[in-house]
């Protein structure tokens, strides 16, 4: 009662100095911590919220999100290391990349004694919440509270688990007739009106599913964008004949359709145009047959159904983030809250007829990042300093004045935030590393680091113990000139010493990062088997390309849908 006393009375103190000083800068004492809010949405691309000006910005604003970029911070150049969901919260979790936390793919975990994030915070004095999406399998034990979905979790009528007498996945509460955006919210809400220490600052990470594919909103969604035909990309209709390589396109172009799922039909394993007419009729003409459209016609059906349910899932969200920023406001928490929007990747949105996540194009690499804390942070900033998301959890331990462990491979950016000025010594290279190889979506394995300037991608082409091989290639793209990634520049003899000089760095940020290919010696023969990519390399790979489109066409023949296995064939 003493101590809850005291906490009122420093709030009626602080009340009082605000009012004094019309600022709230003046109350900051220089000890004094902010609780912190990590929001991560699931699949939510950058270019799908407004602050970042993409074509969707002006008919589906994202207010809310945006008030953050107003008020605060936005990072041009976030970058995933793994564009697939586990990895990359297991990344920002331990602030280690894939290949040292062992998250390599939608297997991958993180057992309890190893949630880093979760852990430090805790040692430091904050009260620690998990609450909505975690996917990561085993129990986020390491946090005073959770209450999450299991794995994929449902987007209506939600079941979530959380802490109790039976073994962990056996303790679950349910929210039937509700959406899984808004109970996330209720549950944050909850916590914070009635689980909280006063006496504690607070470390929460707010999770929801939404816009994880298959894109379900909340019925009062359904007329929004109803009417609106969808701006779409220009690569969603061209494919420059130098966009890609040998690795995505084939030899020959022969592995065009099986390389990549697609919105239209130029993938016969797996479309949206296949998926989407059954799953929401609503959004396609009444009594639809594909048969009596051109291609262009249904691929234009299936992209507008797809960003529709996939906008309307992004509303969702926004909205309720005004909810939760309205309760922080009204109780006086929101400007002594460090608040972060990100999503666990990127996402196509279309762009080279591509479907989900995955790649290293920049669409799905990149992810929004956002930071609100006007105490220190300065309002308006756009940021182009490369920042990862095994950095995340450095930078908000550093705001929280806990401990950094030497395990931690990611860096604090907490005095960019502050400053707006990039360290001198600030890395200038992104690492990635996609190791699914064709699982779900068709995706090659490959390798890659993004500058600020340019990108080099290095398919290899091989599963864990190098086999279901596809032919490797590489891509280099020039983006100050060719931000869409339309022209692969790694064949031109003008960028030859480009070329070198980004596979040295790539080599370099490899060792820098401790990707050593002991992971999967097997892989990593591959991958450096085709390193050069001398005539002789490419004439293999040729060799691949067409074995595994013999290989496929016979798997499509046979009616295989899901072709590839995670850790083999």
């Amino acid at each position: 009662m003493k101590s809850r006393f005291i906490h009122a009375l420093s709030q009626i103190v602080t009340g009082f100095l605000l009012a004094s000083c019309g600022s709230f800068a003046a109350a900051q004492s220089a000890g004094q911590r902010p609780n912190i809010l990590y929001i991560m949405s699931d699949d939510h691309a950058a270019h799908a919220i407004s602050a970042y000006g993409g074509r969707l910005a002006q008919i589906a604003p994202t207010p809310n999100i945006d008030r953050l970029a107003n008020e605060g911070a936005l990072f041009e150049n976030a970058f995933c290391t793994n564009s697939i969901c586990s990895p990359s919260r297991a990344c920002v979790l331990t602030g280690q990349y894939d290949h040292i936390n062992g998250a390599f793919d939608l297997g991958g975990k993180v057992e309890p004694g190893k949630q880093m994030l979760a852990i430090q915070m805790g040692a430091a004095g904050y009260q620690t919440a998990m609450i909505g999406k975690w996917h990561l399998k085993s129990e986020p034990a390491d946090f005073d509270y959770y209450c999450v979905l299991p794995g994929q979790g449902k987007y209506h009528s939600p079941e979530f688990r959380v802490r109790g007498d039976k073994p962990w996945g056996k303790n679950t509460i349910e929210f039937p007739g509700k959406h899984s955006t808004d109970a996330i919210t209720d549950l944050t809400l909850e916590w914070l009106k009635q689980g909280r220490d006063p006496d504690k600052p607070f470390f929460l990470m707010h999770h929801y599913k939404a816009p994880h594919d298959y894109f379900d909103n909340a019925s009062r969604y359904e007329s929004y964008l109803a009417d609106v035909a969808i701006p779409e990309p220009d690569t969603l209709w061209h494919r420059d004949a130098l966009f890609g390589s040998m690795a995505t396109r084939g030899a020959d172009d022969e592995l065009i359709p099986h390389i990549g799922t697609s919105i239209g039909s130029r993938n016969p394993r797996r479309s949206y145009l296949m998926d989407l007419p059954s799953m929401y009729p609503n959004e396609f003409p009444t009594g639809y047959d594909p048969a009596d459209y051109s291609d262009q016609q249904n691929t234009r059906f299936a992209y507008n159904a797809y960003l529709k349910k996939y906008l309307r899932c992004v509303k969702g969200i926004d909205d309720n983030l005004g909810r939760l920023f309205k309760y922080l406001e009204d109780s006086g928490q929101l400007d002594n809250t460090l608040i972060v929007y990100t999503g666990d990747q990127g996402f196509m949105l279309g762009e080279h007829d591509y479907q989900d996540k995955r790649w290293m194009y920049e669409e799905s690499q990149r992810m929004p990042f956002l930071v609100r804390y006007p105490a220190t942070v300065p309002a308006g900033q756009r940021l182009d300093t490369i920042i990862e998301n095994v950095d995340y959890g450095a930078m908000m331990l550093d705001f929280a004045g806990a401990e950094i462990p030497e395990t931690v491979q990611g860096r604090s950016f907490r005095s960019l935030l502050e400053s707006g000025k990039e360290p001198d010594d600030w890395k200038q290279e992104a690492y990635y590393r996609y190791w699914m190889h064709m699982a779900h979506h068709d995706n090659p394995g490959h390798v890659g680091i993004r500058t600020k300037t340019h990108k080099l991608i290095y398919y290899y082409g091989c599963n864990y113990d190098g086999g279901y091989q596809t032919p490797a290639g590489w891509e280099l793209y020039d983006l100050q000139h060719d931000p869409h990634e339309t022209r692969n520049l790694y064949d031109d003899p003008q960028h030859a010493e480009l070329v070198a000089d980004l596979k040295k760095r790539l080599a370099e940020t490899r060792t820098r990062v401790g990707d050593d290919g002991s992971h999967y010696p097997e892989c990593e023969a591959v991958l450096q088997e085709f390193w050069d990519y001398d005539a002789a390399d490419q004439a293999k790979a040729r060799e691949i390309s067409h074995a595994f489109l013999k290989r496929r066409l016979a798997e499509l023949k046979a009616g295989k849908r899901n072709i590839q296995t995670v850790h083999g064939e």
